[in-house]
């Protein structure tokens, strides 16, 4: 059977890190979210793998490449253009993109499934298939149940009794929500559908599509089911996974690495005498990172490969990317460090080297680094950083 899955967007609720990494290659301890997606599709069958792509897309590309190390076969779609030898992404909306693919040669031709390339999933398609085809659908769109305290961060699906789908409410407040099912963003079609959807021009799935099926009284349902979603739409939602991950919350996904003490997971090869450390898990740390005596790490926190964790050094609550080095007496509290930005829970970030400041966080690899002077504390801690400890 055949799939397609989008991968086209820019990213920008999740920046920083969409600046360097596109959102289905964010990693969920090491491994992209795109790659579970695969494993899931394979599952149920889903060989056949259409993904567009357009924002750094060769990263995309250049990573899973034909699916055959993954067991399956992909092929890639490209929005965008080149102007003076550069590649500019330009995308064209999630209809719009398999439109595209199907003017190019039918490739979609019988029931196929769409998902988003940025979320953690465990749903049962097989049984989505069987639903869609025994209503006769011409599209269907899988829906879950949130508390209703949550609706107004969603798409909620309006349907009539038999789930018919009749209206959309984009992002209602608590009061004027009509339902409490919520678009997940995983459809599953008819080739028909590309009989509503027009060549060559931007067209959105959730915007445009579907209120012109509901419109047209199209054989459009939702169909409602009990799986685990886990959208990666913004930092907030990235951190979620991660707390997630190591607090043993999502079925599909398993620590990697050995457990070297309870709920402490370590990648190969990690440098840390862990009597002298001050540490409680869930923990992970990637295989090459050198933590240093004196240092505290308070899970759930996850600290990548080739990192350098100081002597004094705070991790509480925090995600640590890939060849970052923190540096002594810095203290992280719920928060994400990624390159040269300094990130909360929240999203709110600043830039390290912009403010002066990456000496205290700065990358590993760096052969010049000093450590800093009293004088840079102080100015540290006037700056109202929170970064840094009033004891060093």
């Amino acid at each position: 059977m055949k799939a397609m899955i989008l991968a086209a967007g820019k990213g920008t609720r999740v920046q920083p890190i969409t600046h360097v990494i596109p959102k289905p290659m964010i990693p969920i301890l090491q491994k992209p979210v795109m790659e579970f997606l695969l494993e899931l599709l394979k599952e149920h069958g889903f060989t056949e793998i259409m993904v567009n792509v357009s924002h750094l897309a060769e990263e995309i590309e250049n990573y899973f490449r034909d699916g055959q190390r993954f067991g399956v076969e992909i092929a890639y779609s490209f929005e965008g253009r080149i102007e003076d030898g550069e590649l500019i992404g330009d995308a064209l909306g999630s209809a719009g993109g398999l439109k595209k693919i199907q003017d190019f040669q039918n490739f979609f031709d019988d029931t196929f499934v769409v998902l988003c390339g940025d979320a953690l999933i465990d749903l049962d398609l097989s049984k989505a298939v069987k639903h869609h085809k025994a209503k006769g659908a011409l599209a269907t769109l899988i829906t879950k149940r949130v508390p209703k305290e949550n609706v107004s961060s969603y798409g909620v699906v309006v349907t009539e009794d038999d789930y018919r789908v009749k209206d959309f409410q984009e992002k209602p407040s608590i009061e004027s929500a009509l339902s409490d099912n919520i678009n997940t963003g995983i459809y599953l079609f008819e080739p028909e559908i590309f009989d509503h959807i027009p060549s060559n021009q931007p067209f959105d799935i959730g915007a445009d599509l579907f209120p012109k099926l509901v419109e047209m009284k199209a054989p459009f349902y939702a169909l409602p089911m009990d799986f685990q979603w886990v959208d990666i739409g913004k930092v907030p939602d990235y951190w979620k996974a991660i707390r997630s991950v190591l607090l043993g919350e999502l079925r599909q996904i398993d620590i990697p690495g050995k457990e070297v003490r309870p709920g402490i997971f370590t990648g190969l090869n990690v440098a840390a005498n862990w009597d002298k450390i001050n540490v409680e898990g869930p923990i992970y740390v990637g295989g090459m990172t050198r933590i240093e005596d004196g240092a505290t790490i308070i899970g759930p926190s996850m600290i990548g490969p080739s990192c350098c964790i100081c002597e004094g050094t705070t991790i509480d609550n925090s995600i640590i990317f890939d060849y970052s080095r923190i540096g002594s007496g810095v203290q992280l509290v719920e928060k994400l460090v990624f390159g040269r930005y300094c990130v909360d829970k929240n999203g709110d970030h600043f830039d390290l080297q912009e403010a002066a400041l990456d000496w205290l966080i700065t990358d590993a690899r760096r052969q010049d680094f000093t450590e800093p002077s009293p004088q840079q504390k102080a100015m540290a801690q006037l700056l109202g950083t929170d970064l840094i400890s009033a004891t060093n």
